[in-house]
């Protein structure tokens, strides 16, 4: 049975869909105050909603993480709804433009690294010292299998992710030793709105796992939360693998 989570505050990034919508689900369930961010208010509404008529407390921010301001005024917006103190962060928003290298360009790196890699670190900014001056507090960066494997046309997705596993490495050395949890999800192909305009594709992708199938946002949102809660409580700086068996393969 994962921990009870009431009193704390989970900020969830890109919480308004897909493993996001379904971590603040389980969140909210366990108890916490989530403040979930996104770029569409609509979903982002749809979500509090559905939270609190299950009984929870949510509040939605809209932003698009564009830059180093809007990441540090999200971070603000969430400790003023989360009571004066966020101790739960999930840096899940992500952006994942697939194609060959020579077609990127210039902007699509910009946007990738920016989503993917200074938001999540700038939120840590904001947010891991204050944690780290309470003595407790839990931050988990949702990755991908291809941050540590190698496949065409996803070179520029998974670079940025690869940073943000030893960005997640760094900051549990960094403030571990302050009580702040620091870990990661690597999730497998998982069926989602973003991910829907693959088609076969995505099952082509986890066919060689031992599962065969893709993944759910439950699935992915249940190693989140365990990672979120007391149970893990002795767990600092790792990388959960949740991808159906590919790490095995």
């Amino acid at each position: 049975m994962i921990n009870n989570l009431t009193g704390s505050t989970a900020l969830v990034t890109g919480g308004n869909s897909g493993i996001g919508r379904a971590t603040a689900l389980a969140l909210a369930a366990r108890g916490a105050h989530v403040v979930l961010s996104g770029r569409d208010a609509r979903r982002g509404d749809q979500v509090v909603a559905e939270i609190r008529a299950r009984g929870g407390t949510a509040d939605f921010v809209a932003t698009d993480l564009g830059d180093e301001a809007s990441v540090r005024q999200l971070a603000k917006q969430a400790t003023e709804l989360g009571g004066g103190h966020v101790d739960i962060l999930v840096n899940n928003a992500g952006v994942f433009p697939f194609g060959a290298t020579h077609d990127m360009t210039e902007a699509d790196f910009d946007k990738v690294f920016a989503v993917n890699v200074r938001a999540p670190f700038f939120l840590v900014a904001e947010l891991a010292p204050k944690m780290a001056q309470r003595g407790h507090g839990v931050i988990v960066n949702v990755s991908t299998m291809v941050a540590e494997i190698g496949k065409a046309q996803m070179a520029l997705y998974g670079s940025s992710k690869a940073a943000l596993v030893l960005l997640t490495k760094s900051w549990a050395a960094e403030y571990g030793p302050s009580g702040v949890r620091v870990n990661a999800v690597s999730p497998g192909p998982t069926r989602t709105e973003g991910t829907a305009g693959m088609g076969e594709a995505l099952d082509q992708l986890a066919a060689d796992a031992p599962s065969g199938r893709p993944g759910t946002p439950e699935e992915i949102a249940s190693a989140i939360v365990y990672l979120a809660s007391d149970e893990a409580s002795f767990i600092h700086g790792a990388l959960l693998p949740v991808d159906g068996g590919r790490i095995a393969v």
